[in-house]
């Protein structure tokens, strides 16, 4: 199917948006898995054929209103030719491999001013009666589509964008590179989130290898297989991902003095690396590199028999960089008794400090409304609270 046909007419969009299998066939439409009874009053499942009318690059009117059906006579629930509809029939050759039984010609009194509007009025037509049968009957079947490298970074098409109709604030997201820093429990869920948007190429920096206590504590499930293979984690989470989309590349090394030089290709950067002087290399690498970044982090520890600490997003952009230093919102320290070292049962604060940082994110880049403008944010667990502080304006 065209792509650029469909993404530049809003009728077919429209289709597409909704559900229907739609196709684009040797300039015909087709809609396939339209549900239909046959003459034995059993529910079956055919495609209507379109004539389809462009100005090249989108669609037109529609030059008629009659339709092919291919994959069986329509009835009514009794097993009745739909009569009121059906002008002939006949099996006629019409898009390549497709052959159509019958046609149909329902035309209201102005026309059909669209797709849209010509393909709902058969599908309703032919589907109302199958409906009677199974009420589960629907050509609305939200069939995965396949993108092409041209079309998207992702392997299928993203309907959930222009199903709710926000693609124009997606690709606000396109960013050609975006680097995650640390691929420990909170890194490999903000993986899980912007490899769910439109970025290029996603960038993994990790030198460890993915054990058992980290399966514990990232996204989705490694098998045992996986895990007694020992991959390092940049290379597992790259081939789990490599499933729905493309441009994510694995770098099985820790970031130091001798590679920091590579986030300078970078767009943004995403960090969730222990405290320690490595994290102080790449803060002051990437303020030289004037790169806008997000650090997360989170302090947990025993009180009592419970777990108690903050979730901390940092967030930091070349026009606002003195709040890192000044208001101390990073440690630079080595992490010494931190139960987080040793505790695996904490998913659940591993995925908010991600949702948090990717949140902010996506605020960044005007994806989701900013009131506050803060760049400084801690979640406390035992009081439930949100703080916000350095505001950016």
């Amino acid at each position: 199917m065209s792509r650029q046909l469909v993404s530049h007419s809003l009728d077919l969009q429209r289709l597409q948006d909704e559900g229907y299998d739609i196709e684009i066939r040797s300039n015909y439409l087709l809609v396939k898995r339209v549900p239909y009874v046959t003459s034995a009053s059993q529910v079956a499942y055919g495609t209507i054929v379109s004539e389809l009318s462009t100005s090249g690059t989108t669609t037109v009117r529609p030059s008629t209103h009659v339709v092919s059906f291919a994959g069986g006579i329509p009835c009514d629930n009794r097993g009745s030719e739909l009569t009121n509809i059906i002008n002939s029939k006949g099996r006629t050759p019409v898009a390549e491999g497709l052959i159509a039984d019958c046609v149909f010609s329902s035309k209201p009194p102005e026309g059909y001013p669209d797709y849209h509007a010509k393909i709902t009025a058969y599908v309703n037509m032919v589907s109302g009666w199958a409906q009677a049968i199974d009420p589960a009957a629907t050509a609305k079947i939200f069939p995965v589509m396949p993108a092409s490298e041209e079309d998207s970074v992702f392997r299928y098409l993203d309907t959930a964008s222009s199903r709710a109709q926000i693609s124009h604030l997606t690709s606000k997201l396109a960013l050609t590179k975006v680097a995650i820093v640390g691929l420990g429990g909170t890194g490999s869920y903000i993986l899980d989130l912007i490899a769910k948007t439109p970025i290029e190429e996603i960038h993994l920096y990790d030198g460890d290898t993915l054990f058992t206590h980290n399966a514990f504590r990232a996204p989705g499930a490694a098998s045992l297989e996986e895990l007694q293979t020992s991959p390092s984690k940049a290379e597992y989470f790259q081939r789990k991902y490599d499933a729905m989309r493309r441009g994510i590349v694995a770098h099985s090394v820790n970031i130091d003095e001798t590679n920091v030089a590579q986030l300078k290709e970078m767009t943004f950067v995403f960090l969730a690396m222990d405290s320690g002087p490595s994290k102080k290399l790449v803060v002051e690498k990437l303020e030289e590199y004037d790169l806008p970044f997000i650090d997360a982090g989170m302090g947990v520890y025993r009180t009592g028999d419970a777990l108690a600490g903050i979730v901390r997003v940092t967030s930091s952009i070349p026009s606002h960089r003195r709040h890192i230093w000044e208001g101390q919102r990073l440690s630079f320290a080595d992490a010494e008794g931190d139960e987080y070292d040793s505790n695996i049962q904490i998913a659940d604060l591993n995925a908010l400090n991600a949702v948090l940082a990717v949140l902010k994110w996506k605020k960044l880049y005007g994806f989701y409304a900013d009131f506050e403008h803060e760049l400084f944010s801690v979640y406390t667990i035992d009081g439930n609270h949100l703080l916000n502080d350095d505001r950016a304006s």
